[in-house]
């Protein structure tokens, strides 16, 4: 929820530019009852109609009057935008709050509000506020919902002031605006088991230091303040000097999201295209495994990261999770196309060590990228291929009988060395994907006669 700050917008004091800035804002009617004076009057001139001047004079010096009369108007008015959330999912609502005070100490006339909205969040809103007594206030909202992801910014406001008889109309602009997040979909996937957790502090992690007995714990020197409850007694009566116990700091589980963005691997365009279903697939996973207590890190072809709290560019679980889950959200929220066209500026981060559960969301394939990805695998403790093929994704739902297999020369050399591949068909749920990703890396294992966890 963000709040702008309140701005103001006050009225001309009567000067010769604000007598012309009200003229130019006569109405359709203004302008008519002024066209239709001055003709009366030519017309009461020519025929000698007194009667009729004087009416002309009316038409003429009413709207001309209205001009004059809202040209000084001295009220201040104060307006502020409210966004409720101010990051919200593609396909779903947000909520705009705005608010008109009035600061002066005279009650203002007829006021028209009118934010100015991009065309994909829905029609530009509009609203009529009768009046508004001195120091009153005014809310109004309106709903936004974009099916594309982006940031979009709300604003500036604008007030138009009308006098009584509609002759005249004049516009204040607020000089402030928000922006509003549109994030990929984030679909809740179910905990399943894949590889890469038992480098971490997961249940693996637990079981062999239940196992481990007191000869197996390595002590260290006694420091001024450790806890005295801490003593390791057999080793200081052998090392001669006060030892104590080291505390269990383990490792915590990482988990990489690799997002291929070549424009060259995708086909196809739109909310349905097979780049944005890989684009919330990503989403999705980084907010699953960061639930589940994984430390996460997004990468994308370019080799680009979002940075975590550590020097590694994982996210870690304190208090700026949220901030980090924030962040790589937001990134998602704009990532696009890159011109690239290949992996291997994303190997070239990856290489550095193990980098526990590798999740790809990968498009069409040759095979020099095939051969970076099998080496990939080699710096991984885990790792899950979700493949958009081309031809797969351009058909029809109803044309795929079942789960694909990712078949194909790609998918193969990707399985040979290790990767769980995954076909993703159109129009798939992640959460079925993420099912069947389960399935196939329980059945790698039992092949292979050992087990993974994740």
């Amino acid at each position: 929820m963000t709040t702008a700050g309140s701005v103001r917008a006050e009225g001309d004091h009567g000067d010769r530019g604000g007598l012309r800035t009200a003229l130019a804002g006569l109405t359709t009617r203004g302008r008519s009852f002024l066209a239709a004076g001055a003709a009366a009057a030519v017309c009461a001139y020519v025929l000698g109609q007194s009667d009729l001047l004087r009416v002309g004079l009316l038409l003429a010096v009413l709207p001309l009057v209205c001009a004059g009369v809202l040209c000084r108007t001295r009220y201040r008015v104060a307006g502020s935008r409210r966004l409720s959330p101010s990051r919200v999912p593609a396909g779903s609502e947000a909520r705009v709050h705005l608010r008109m005070d009035n600061v002066s100490r005279v009650p203002t006339g007829l006021l028209m509000l009118q934010d100015r909205v991009p065309y994909v969040l829905g029609p530009r809103p509009r609203f009529v506020l009768d009046r508004v007594e001195a120091g009153g206030r005014r809310e109004v909202s309106y709903r936004v919902r974009s099916d594309v992801r982006g940031r979009y910014p709300l604003g500036p406001l604008q007030l138009r002031l009308s006098d009584p008889f509609g002759m005249c109309e004049l516009t204040r602009a607020f000089s402030t605006y928000d922006t509003l997040t549109v994030i990929p979909r984030v679909e809740p996937l179910p905990p399943v088991r894949l590889g890469g957790e038992a480098k971490g502090h997961g249940d693996g992690r637990q079981r062999s230091l239940a196992l481990a007995g007191e000869d197996d714990l390595i002590p260290r020197g006694y420091r001024y303040g450790d806890d005295l409850r801490r003593v390791h007694w057999r080793s200081t009566a052998r090392y001669g000097e006060l030892m104590v116990r080291r505390e269990e700091q383990p490792r915590r589980a990482r988990c990489s999201v690799l997002l291929d963005t070549r424009a060259i691997a995708y086909a196809g365009a739109g909310p349905d295209s097979a780049f944005e279903w890989a684009v919330s697939g990503a989403a999705s996973v980084l907010t699953h495994m960061q639930e589940r207590g994984f430390s996460v890190r997004l990468l994308t072809d370019t080799g680009a990261s979002v940075p975590g709290e550590g020097s590694d560019g994982f996210a870690g679980a304190s208090q700026g999770s949220a901030v980090t889950a924030g962040l790589m959200m937001d990134t998602l929220a704009v990532v696009d196309h890159s011109d690239g066209a290949g992996l291997s500026r994303a190997y070239d981060v990856v290489r550095g060590g193990s980098e526990g559960l590798l999740v790809a969301f990968l498009g069409d394939l040759d095979e020099e990228q095939a051969a970076v990805l099998a080496r990939m695998r080699q710096r991984s403790g885990g790792a899950v291929a979700f493949l958009l093929d081309s031809g797969t994704w351009m058909r029809e739902p109803a044309d795929v009988p079942g789960p694909l297999d990712g078949g194909g020369e790609r998918s193969r050399m990707l399985r040979e060395a290790g990767w769980t591949v995954v076909g993703v068909p159109r129009g798939a749920s992640m959460e079925e994907q993420w099912r069947l990703a389960d399935r196939k890396r329980s059945g790698l294992a039992a092949a292979s006669g050992g087990e993974g966890t994740g």
